[in-house]
């Protein structure tokens, strides 16, 4: 995986981000695979690694997931599959097959367990290296109105890219 191409298409990954969201995969020990949408996240680099970073709070059924197997995927789906991300930002992997429901085809990425869906222009798979819970005292107030009413925290995975699918066929609907 050559550095540049992880970073070729940040611009696309942000707006996806701060629009409709991505989707983080993730894969319980017995292999189920699980998806979250999410809307909070970083691409970047750190310890001379390319990195996804993800935001999941303790209460979310793919924190355990990750808790567990210490791998996501993120995808970033192309125009027409919003609701894909709609879905499964709305019920809960606990009581709900998502891929099943929403006949999504999904496989194992080529590095890690996680699901790469299929039809998703870019892929990131990720390696958790660091986690960190975010901590009370040193979050702004006014973003803990916001944010956290409940006290759920984030715990945020500082993810290594160890792979990424990018068809080049579908960059243009994003």
């Amino acid at each position: 995986m050559i550095l540049e191409d992880v970073f070729r298409y940040t611009d696309k990954v942000y707006n996806h981000l701060y629009g409709e969201g991505l989707l983080l995969g993730s894969v319980s020990k017995g292999g189920a695979y699980n998806l979250m949408t999410i809307g909070w996240g970083f691409l970047g680099i750190i310890w001379r690694k390319p990195c996804f970073i993800v935001a999941v709070r303790p209460s979310r059924y793919t924190h355990r997931l990750i808790e567990e197997t210490n791998v996501f995927t993120v995808n970033v789906l192309p125009k027409g599959m919003e609701h894909i991300a709609s879905y499964c930002g709305s019920v809960s992997g606990r009581e709900h097959d998502k891929l099943s429901e929403l006949k999504i085809k999904a496989s194992r990425g080529v590095k890690v367990d996680a699901p790469v869906i299929h039809g998703c222009p870019i892929v990131y798979e990720c390696i958790v290296r660091y986690r960190f819970k975010l901590d009370r005292d040193k979050i702004p107030r006014d973003v803990m109105v916001i944010a956290y009413p409940s006290d759920d925290f984030h715990t945020l995975y500082l993810g290594e890219i160890v792979y990424m699918h990018v068809d080049n066929s579908m960059i243009n609907l994003l």
